[in-house]
């Protein structure tokens, strides 16, 4: 068995690998994706939601809003979900870059989303 740890559109996996022949190999299990901060990119025309906080969550890609796991006002810690985004047929967590508190959710479960639009905003 061989471990690897592999970045997937920004999205960092350990992953175990059996070796099953000389030239295949067979994922065996795969661990949930590290915390990371969202990809810097402008930004597109956000919905509005109340008041901004100063610390920016931005779609790494684009994809589509799939569940909201923080409302605002929330506590959260570095690495917690603030939302769930499909991209290419995958969920996506959205995590917090840091702990604070969420400010404004700026998107809606069924929102299609470009890369680096706004999410959320914490403080």
């Amino acid at each position: 068995m061989k471990s690897y740890t592999i970045t997937v559109n920004g999205n960092v996996y350990d992953v175990t690998v059996e070796e099953t022949g000389a030239s295949s190999a067979a994922p065996v299990a795969a661990a949930a994706p590290a915390p990371r901060a969202a990809a810097p990119a402008p930004a597109a025309a956000p919905k509005a939601s109340g008041a901004a906080g100063s610390i920016k969550i931005e779609a790494g890609a684009a994809g589509k809003v799939f569940k909201l796991e923080s409302a605002v006002g929330s506590q959260v810690k570095k690495g917690d979900p603030i939302l769930v985004l499909e991209i290419m047929k995958m969920e996506t967590p959205v995590v917090a870059p840091q702990d604070g508190t969420v400010a404004s959710i700026e998107v809606a479960v069924g929102d299609t989303v470009e890369s680096g639009a706004l999410l959320a905003t914490m403080n």
